[in-house]
């Protein structure tokens, strides 16, 4: 490997590291609501086929995050708009507790709160990674 490549890899390992984690947590919150949408619906309170829905689009996306994680040359457009998505998705929930729009039991405001102060952490750190790649 040379220097320069070398260099390369180093400086995207933060970002691919906080793109993977993202993916995972991301993708297995899918997989849960897809899987026990109706346990889920029962202790959250939102209805089965919604969390069906959220569950089938955070699968997408935690396989997209993860694709974009793996990629050699990570694109800095592709990171900017899952960062963005991020920053949506933190702010959403956050107003569907606020609202009351999701009929949420108080452990599911609590994890709609949490789970969003995750997904924020998240966009924090890809940030972080993406000038992370653009410094040294």
């Amino acid at each position: 490997m040379s220097t320069a490549l070398t260099v390369t890899a180093d400086r995207m390992k933060f970002l691919r590291l906080a793109l993977a984690s993202d993916a995972v947590v991301t993708g297995g919150n899918g997989l849960v609501y897809l899987a026990f949408a109706g346990p889920v619906s029962d202790l959250l309170g939102p209805g089965a086929g919604l969390l069906r829905g959220i569950g089938a689009f955070l699968l997408v996306y935690g396989v997209a995050v993860g694709l974009l994680a793996t990629r050699r040359a990570i694109s800095p457009a592709a990171t900017r708009a899952v960062i963005a998505l991020n920053i949506v998705w933190t702010l959403a929930s956050v107003a569907v507790v606020v609202t009351g729009a999701a009929d949420l039991t108080t452990i599911g405001a609590i994890w709609t709160i949490a789970q969003a102060l995750v997904v924020g952490a998240f966009a924090e750190l890809q940030i972080v990674g993406l000038r992370k790649t653009r410094n040294n």
